[in-house]
């Protein structure tokens, strides 16, 4: 791939896995037009594929995930920084399950000695939980600004981090956990790069 932008639209599959155009784009932070074209041009080299539908998504060919895994390989190898992402990774992984249970709390909250799930009619619940995931989101802050100086293509979860959680304070409370770009599927996407960058299997 010689396109600068090509491994990273590559790589932004492997992370999100089957995705309509506009998700792409917005992941991979470049424009749908050139999303567009670098996805036709994986798709000729056999690394992609696009599935039948008025929507159809974007997705990795198993030749695909071959190509992006040798891609991440050389690219940490040239960096030089294979230390320094792991460091960050133990880092995300110590915020994780709080991540987890906080999306947890999102969904399901107290009641009557009960746990039942959260209809958001308690807004004084919601707003505890919401200033729980602004706290968390800024101790993530450290690991996102190590990651962003190891490889600068991570730089771009930081910013997703903060559009979906500025629209769930802002309101749209789906962006907390209910939406295909909400905070905790950027975070689970964010999971999925450290391992595929790393080459570690999940745990």
């Amino acid at each position: 791939m010689t396109n600068s932008s090509a491994p990273i639209v590559l790589h932004t599959l492997r992370c999100i896995g089957f995705a309509e155009l506009s998700r792409v784009a917005d992941a991979a932070g470049i424009s749908e037009a050139d999303a567009e074209s670098h996805l036709i041009d994986l798709a000729v080299a056999g690394w992609a594929t696009r599935s039948t539908g008025e929507f159809g998504a974007w997705g990795l060919t198993e030749a695909g995930r071959a190509e992006d895994a040798r891609w991440t390989a050389e690219e940490l190898t040239t960096a030089g920084t294979r230390g320094a992402v792991s460091a960050a990774y133990e880092k995300f992984m110590v915020l994780n399950p709080e991540l987890l249970d906080l999306c947890s709390a999102w969904h399901l909250r107290p009641l009557d000695g009960a746990t039942v799930p959260n209809d958001h009619s308690d807004s004084a619940y919601d707003a505890r939980v919401l200033d729980r995931f602004v706290d968390l989101d800024g101790r993530a802050d450290l690991v996102c600004a190590d990651l962003a100086a190891a490889l600068p293509r991570f730089a771009r979860y930081r910013a997703r981090l903060t559009t979906a959680l500025d629209r769930a304070r802002s309101g749209a409370l789906e962006h907390l956990t209910d939406h295909m770009d909400s905070y905790h599927t950027i975070w689970f996407q964010l999971h999925e790069d450290l391992l595929a960058t790393l080459g570690l299997p999940r745990r």
